[in-house]
């Protein structure tokens, strides 16, 4: 027997093998002092060594890049990534419109949906591009963008898949959209998403699921929207308290959107530290007859679905006067206009509006 630290080496698996193959595989164990198992390893390893020895297989081209330069490119994928990220969590905006300007915030559009409101979608976006100052943001779900198993809800729905993407393309070139958010119906669309084509023809900012912006002023001054498809929590007693709750745990946006529940949320806060107030808008849809709600018992709660936040960049981040809210665009474009008709005024008389 061999004591139990006595490395095996080649010559061993030999002995081994060829006690094995004289007599047997235990006899052969006890003899070299390992179990008989190991006897059985050892002869498969003489048989290997005994092919290479009768023929040689050359080296050939396996398709497969070394390793060595497989490494390198995910690290060289890795930082592309996370230059992109850290891109994202706040992308400037410059503004080349002197004076105030107005952002109309549209709801979830499901534009290809027969319970949708589309006379009032498109109005609302050909109000857009006829009001001087006054820009377009999306906060997702186009359509309703139905795939796999959920494809047969076309067929409780007058319009084909086809006519869906005519109506969205027709929507999404029709607005100059400031941002662009794509919601989960938008997402199921996967890699090589016709939306983000079609953004892609605009200036403005589209990524799924949120985009941070900042709005640089010709005045230096800087306001910032923080816009999801949805923010996480929800309460029965308080429809926007997603986006509050968001403000709440840190983030310092002077306007937060979001859409998704199809009901109007809207609160005000304001950071007690540095005094910046917050406005965290919770938008309902333009799809106003919901299968889904009536089934699920869902109270009513579309107040309003293209509000609009009219920005004054002359004030400060505690001035209640830098956002305004107004929950119907009409109303908005006119305040809008009022607002830089008397910018435009007390600019041409080099006097700063009465405060």
């Amino acid at each position: 027997m061999r004591p139990s630290n006595h490395k095996f080496g080649m010559n061993d698996y030999k002995k081994g093998a060829e006690l094995a193959e004289k007599y047997n595989n235990r006899y052969a164990a006890e003899i070299m002092g390992v179990h008989p198992r190991t006897i059985r390893k050892w002869k498969a390893i003489v048989k290997k060594e005994k092919l290479a020895d009768e023929f040689t297989v050359e080296d050939y081209p396996t398709g497969n890049e070394p390793i060595g330069d497989l490494i390198e490119n995910r690290i060289k994928k890795f930082a592309l990534k996370s230059k992109a990220k850290n891109h994202e969590r706040l992308i400037n905006v410059r503004i080349n419109v002197d004076g105030p300007i107005g952002i109309a915030h549209f709801g979830d559009p499901h534009i290809d949906d027969d319970g949708t409101n589309i006379a009032a979608l498109l109005a609302h976006a050909n109000l857009v591009q006829d009001t001087p100052g006054m820009f377009g943001g999306n906060i997702g779900d186009n359509q309703n963008n139905w795939i796999g198993r959920l494809a047969r809800l076309y067929g409780e729905q007058s319009t084909s898949a086809q006519e869906s993407w005519r109506l969205t393309e027709h929507f999404i070139t029709l607005v100059d959209w400031l941002y662009l958010v794509g919601g989960n119906h938008d997402a199921w669309s996967g890699a090589g998403d016709p939306l983000e084509w079609m953004v892609s023809q605009k200036a403005g900012i589209f990524n799924n699921n949120g985009v941070r912006i900042n709005l640089i002023f010709p005045n230096k001054k800087q306001v910032r929207i923080n816009a999801r498809h949805t923010f996480a929590g929800h309460s029965m007693w308080n429809t926007a308290h997603g986006i509050s709750k968001a403000v709440q745990m840190g983030w310092r946006d002077h306007i937060l959107t979001a859409g998704h529940t199809h009901v109007s949320g809207y609160q005000v806060l304001k950071d007690p530290a540095s005094g910046l107030v917050s406005h965290a808008i919770r938008i309902a849809s333009y799809k106003e007859q919901d299968r889904y709600a009536e089934e699920k018992g869902l109270p009513d709660q579309n107040i309003f679905k293209c509000p609009v936040t009219i920005i004054d960049p002359q004030y400060a981040d505690d001035d209640c006067r830098l956002v305004t809210t107004i929950f119907d665009p009409y109303e908005g474009a006119e305040y809008l206009t009022w607002k830089r008709e008397r910018y435009d005024s007390s600019t041409k008389t080099n006097k700063k509006p009465n405060r």
